[in-house]
């Protein structure tokens, strides 16, 4: 098989899909990898370490849709990078459709297969390839929340751990999974007072026997979350439900309780955003200010530090994207009932109901599309 690995083109997104340790792995399988020139700058990874390790460099992205088989990416395709793929394609990336119209028709458009990231499944029920990055977003919310307390950002100028006399900062965590765990992490390591709100019992219990008494946890209602927020400096929105568009949890009546100069990092905002006030923003410009209170909506968090993120992402899909090209999408997705889970698009069918659901499409078994 073809292997393309384009540049990305999304702002500030210096991540890339596969490392030159990959590249020698996809050679040593049989196949040929086609990687845009300066595809890996970001990352710290230079042309001639793709040539050495077997690759083949391309002048420009139009010459790597066009002659790969399947594109690997890191991010959504942009507008003309949709326009560039077609139906014999495959595609592997995060993708995000539920609150992205546009780009799922575009995909529908192309008639490509197009497998996400972010609703493969592994057999303990987790989200493998949307763990690592869920790791660097929740570690670097708290780093982007305490920037945007500072009162250059328009915060309140509190330090998030306060200093001895001083009280620290409220930091209230909207969801207890990966990115809320480590989340956690960061901000208790900061010396800030933490408390993390869900709905599970299992993972609140699971917060306090890792945390202990260092992390106040709470259940996840419309009342204890307006409570919450209206005392905190710092709201951390980490909730993600697979493939759908993320609940609105912070309402815009809940904004107005909240402190001036408070914060909110909404780390859902690939699937809509959290709050009802959120948009997405950029790295270029990655706040906005709403009744008084600090946005953080950056898109492609982990984007920021590329070179962290590009070996974490790389290391977990080159497994997938190995047996994609070995096998082809079909048997592979046969093959591996968690890797199927990450179909959703084929041929121009919605195949992951959770996608057909927020975008009123009609929804077509990925078995059906298997068999056909």
């Amino acid at each position: 098989m073809r292997i393309g690995i384009p540049r990305e083109i999304k702002n500030f997104e210096d991540r890339v899909s596969v490392i030159p340790a990959g590249v020698r792995e996809f050679v040593a399988n049989g196949h040929t990898v086609l990687v845009e020139t300066g595809a890996g700058l970001g990352a710290g990874l230079a042309d001639e370490a793709y040539v050495a390790a077997g690759a083949k460099i391309a002048p420009d992205a139009e010459t790597v849709f066009a002659e790969s088989d399947m594109i690997v990416k890191v991010k959504e395709p942009q507008a003309i990078e949709r326009k560039r793929l077609r139906e014999d394609q495959i595609l592997f990336t995060y993708l995000h459709l539920a609150p992205d119209p546009e780009q799922t028709k575009d995909l529908m458009a192309s008639g490509a297969t197009c497998i996400a990231y972010e609703t493969v499944t592994s057999p303990t029920g987790g989200l493998p390839l949307l763990m690592p990055m869920s790791e660097v977003a929740g570690r670097m919310s708290v780093q982007a929340g305490a920037h945007c307390l500072e009162n250059a950002q328009g915060g309140c100028g509190m330090l998030l751990g306060g200093v001895p006399g001083v009280p620290a900062a409220d930091v209230v965590i909207l969801g207890g999974g990966v990115v809320g765990t480590h989340a956690t992490q960061m901000a208790l390591g900061l010396g800030a007072s933490v408390t993390v709100v869900d709905r599970s019992a299992d993972v609140l219990r699971r917060l306090n026997a890792q945390f202990g008494t260092a992390v106040k946890t709470a259940y996840s209602n419309t009342q204890t979350i307006a409570e919450l927020v209206a005392n905190a400096e710092l709201v951390l929105g980490t909730v993600l439900i697979p493939g759908a568009s993320a609940p609105k949890l912070i309402t815009r009546d809940m904004l107005s309780t909240m402190r001036k100069g408070s914060a909110i990092v909404d780390v859902a905002i690939d699937q809509g955003g959290c709050t009802e006030t959120s948009r997405a923003t950029t790295h270029s410009e990655p706040t906005y200010v709403v009744d008084g209170v600090v946005h953080y909506c950056v898109a492609n968090m982990p984007g920021g530090v590329a070179r962290t993120s590009t070996f974490a992402l790389a290391n977990a899909t080159l497994p997938y994207a190995l047996a994609i090209a070995n096998k082809g999408w079909k048997q592979a997705l046969a093959d591996d009932p968690h890797l199927k889970a990450g179909l959703n698009v084929q041929g121009g069918r919605i195949t992951y109901k959770a996608v057909s659901d927020a975008l009123g499409y009609d929804y077509l078994e990925a078995d059906k599309t298997l068999a056909a």
